[in-house]
């Protein structure tokens, strides 16, 4: 297919002189194919970036879930195999992963690199649909006038992630793993139920114990 050796021999350019070719002519004609054919399926090089890191996205959930334990993992669990398989995938990446991210820095802190769009987009769809299921099953406590900005949270943890990967040098990136380990752990205790669950049910029957009266 056209579109996949287009993406491909992109990928392979930028790993091999560390950045985008000078133009789009420069890859067609590496490739023998007309200029226009890269406008049928791309607008721009930033367009296959943000594709390329939707697949490493895509790929992560898929793999994961194909595991025979998926259905028997809570939200938690699910979470944890999505980052694992996500940086098995972005391993074998790294270089082209690094040089993307770079590339796109935004130069405030805590935003998100352009990209990342369509990464995030998707992982948002399936950090809501997690959690939704976490309530379901009392893993997630629910919390009307909060829930709805958990997947941007969880896009924090994301970045978060992503960047102590980018400078981690231990062996196998063995700190990332553990990272993510104490990142997740602490983002389910926070929506897990616990002691301000624990407060504002203690307030709310104070007050429909006054009500009463």
């Amino acid at each position: 297919m056209e579109k996949d050796r287009i993406k491909q021999a992109y990928l392979d350019y930028v790993l091999r002189h560390n950045q985008p070719p000078a133009s789009v002519y420069q890859l067609t004609q590496q490739l023998a194919l007309p200029e226009a054919e890269f406008y049928r399926f791309y607008p721009t090089f930033a367009a296959i970036d943000r594709e390329l890191w939707a697949d490493f996205g895509r790929d992560a959930r898929t793999r994961a879930a194909q595991e025979p334990v998926w259905a028997e993992y809570g939200a938690r669990e699910k979470l944890l195999a999505f980052y694992f398989t996500l940086l098995e995938i972005l391993k074998q990446h790294r270089s082209y992963a690094l040089q993307s991210l770079q590339r796109s820095m935004p130069s405030v802190p805590g935003f998100t690199p352009r990209v990342l769009d369509d990464f995030r987009q998707d992982f948002e769809t399936f950090v809501t649909d997690v959690l939704r299921e976490g309530r379901q099953s009392e893993e997630v406590a629910s919390r009307p006038l909060v829930q709805e900005q958990y997947p941007r949270v969880f896009w924090q943890q994301v970045l978060f992630v992503l960047g102590f990967f980018a400078k981690d040098e231990s062996l196998n990136f063995e700190r990332t793993d553990a990272a993510v380990e104490k990142a997740v752990t602490l983002s389910f205790d926070l929506v897990g139920r616990n002691t301000f669950d624990s407060a504002l049910d203690l307030a709310r029957f104070l007050l429909q114990a006054g009500r009463r009266r």
